[in-house]
């Protein structure tokens, strides 16, 4: 009994262009009537069909909430990882605290307003506090300072080079990142949305200037390369950075590092630590994570001499 052999087509070579249209082209040539384009367009057009990434509505949703925390972490980091980022010093402080020029205007504005209501209670009380921010405004300086000799420093066998970091508005934040900036350095800001808006300060670095969405992720940012954090005088926001660090160290969720608080006269009342020890709310050793200093060249100092006391113990 003769075989036979039935020969399988040979595949043809993949060309450059489809010469049969797939069937979505076929049926978009054939809508030509009104009707079924305006369909097409309406769902090409709905909320369902634009792509997860480029639906913003989508993305603000409350559900989304995990994915927007991820977004707001890895874009800074992944910038900062690029540029190389990664020995940083933290400098916290008011952004109320400007320099003795502005504060000088300030004050001489509050007595013109003194002058034309002699016996107002508002007016006198703004007059004895722009009286005591022009006494501070002293820290604008030290803290410029300080950015001038962070951003000169190079790195040493006891300290790698280290980079400016702050929270990216006005006050103490601008004249640290000013300092930097006038050495030629790099200079980190974290700005954060708030109902308010806040403009980044004009001293940092382009590539480097962040706006974040959430608190959370910002102050992971601003620790997770600190070798040092320096705390000017400050409200709230500064406050409240400054117990978040002490309560890190003092659990150990974070690496020892040296915290430094600017100014023994506002900290020494802002901030009773003797009075916690004697209630037995810390420990005494709770109260040796933080020294108190007053000059720029002092705190580039103890910071150095930190970390020479940690390689040699």
């Amino acid at each position: 009994m003769t075989e036979k052999f039935v020969t399988a087509p040979t595949p043809s070579a993949p060309s450059a262009a489809r010469h049969d249209p797939f069937a979505q082209q076929t049926a978009k040539t054939r809508a030509t009537d009104t009707e079924t384009q305006r369909r097409i367009r309406h769902l090409t057009e709905s909320a369902s069909y634009r792509q997860a990434d480029e639906d913003t509505a989508f993305l603000q949703r409350p559900e989304m909430c995990g994915v927007r925390l991820q977004l707001d972490y890895w874009k800074a980091e992944e910038l900062l990882q690029r540029h190389r980022i990664d020995h940083t010093v933290v400098v916290y402080g008011s952004t109320r605290l400007v320099e003795p020029r502005a504060a000088r205007l300030r004050l001489e504005a509050a007595h013109r307003a003194l002058g034309a209501a002699p016996n107002d209670a508002d007016c006198m009380l703004h007059v004895g506090i722009a009286e005591r921010l022009l006494e501070k405004s002293r820290y604008y300086t030290v803290a410029r300072k300080l950015g001038r000799l962070i951003g000169r420093s190079e790195a040493t066998t006891t300290l790698p080079k280290l980079t400016i970091v702050t929270g990216g508005g006005p006050g103490i934040m601008e004249a640290a990142n000013r300092g930097a900036f006038e050495s030629d350095a790099a200079s980190v800001g974290f700005n954060i949305s708030l109902p308010h808006e806040q403009l980044p300060n004009p001293y940092l670095t382009p590539a480097l200037c962040f706006r974040f969405h959430y608190f959370a992720i910002r102050k992971l940012h601003l620790l997770e390369r600190a070798k040092a954090a320096v705390f000017f005088p400050g409200g709230y926001g500064t406050c409240d950075e400054l117990f978040e660090v002490l309560t890190l160290l003092q659990t150990g969720k974070i690496k020892p590092l040296p915290v430094l608080l600017v100014g023994e006269r506002f900290w020494r009342k802002a901030f009773d630590v003797e009075f916690l020890v004697n209630e037995g709310m810390i420990s005494v050793s709770d109260a040796k994570l933080f020294v108190i200093t007053e000059t720029a060249s002092q705190i580039w100092q103890t910071i150095v001499e930190w970390y020479e006391r940690a390689r040699h113990p």
